[in-house]
């Protein structure tokens, strides 16, 4: 019994061993290093259709590279993968806190670009400090020297085309109370509450002078033409019913902070 438990294992080996021969397993595949059948397995394989010899197709001459190029534009005129909205402007016009009151952010996608603020070249014989108002292009700058100022985009009232000249800034004042002159009164009797008898209009978001007001005298004498914020973001490059120069009251705040005391003004 011994003597077969040892032959039977020694048997099953030997014929699978044999039943294996017929295979190519056990012996090396010495054609795979033939440079010949490396070629034909690893030779790409090109489109020829039929009817067109290769060798008569003619390549594609190089294109001009372009100088300059408009990436992927759309039907609304924007461009993927790139903002919309530029991010120094949210950050200019984003909501402030200031003295009591929080202003509201404005939405600067909505408001002109050309009217939001900016330092731009300006060529001007006025010296640095000077506040000078375009009424034709409903813009104000603050001349900076060097051929550049500082614009800013304003709504115009119907006082605000009332005086023109120079003047000086003679008073500067933040959250200011509004208080409607006679012929407003006379015009808009609603306003009335708010006449001068009634003590004006308190200092708030929707105080029609806004958060900061700059007062333009001439010869020591008030002109009435202001130069103020308001709370009507969308009147900014545009003519309104009332009111003198309107500012974006981030804006206002801007040149509040940048108008030297008895600064000169000039309106044309």
């Amino acid at each position: 019994m011994n003597f077969l438990r040892r032959v039977f294992p020694i048997a099953g080996l030997v014929m699978v061993v044999a039943s294996l021969s017929g295979c190519n397993i056990l012996i090396p595949d010495v054609a795979a290093d033939s440079p010949a059948r490396f070629v034909q397995e690893t030779s790409p394989v090109f489109y020829q259709p039929p009817g067109v010899d290769p060798r008569r197709v003619r390549p594609i001459p190089d294109q001009p590279v372009p100088q300059t190029r408009e990436l992927y534009k759309t039907q609304f005129h924007q461009t993927f993968g790139l903002p919309v909205a530029n991010p120094v402007h949210a950050a200019m016009y984003g909501q402030l806190r200031d003295e009591d009151f929080t202003l509201p952010s404005i939405p600067v996608s909505r408001v002109q670009p050309q009217f939001l603020r900016q330092e731009v070249d300006y060529q001007t014989a006025e010296r640095p400090g000077t506040v000078i108002v375009d009424t034709k292009t409903r813009f104000l700058y603050l001349v900076e020297g060097n051929g550049k100022a500082m614009r800013y985009g304003v709504g115009l009232g119907r006082d605000g085309y009332a005086w023109s000249g120079r003047g000086v800034i003679q008073w500067k004042q933040k959250w200011p109370r509004w208080t409607p002159p006679v012929e407003m009164v006379s015009r808009q009797p609603e306003v009335r509450p708010f006449a001068a008898e009634n003590g004006g209009m308190n200092p708030g978001l929707q105080n029609p002078l806004g958060a900061r007001a700059m007062y333009i005298f001439k010869d020591g004498q008030d002109t009435l033409y202001r130069i103020h914020g308001t709370p009507d973001w969308q009147s900014i490059g545009k003519a309104t019913s009332s009111g003198c120069v309107r500012m974006l009251n981030q804006d206002v705040i801007d040149l509040y902070d940048r108008v030297p005391a008895k600064a000169e003004i000039v309106v044309m």
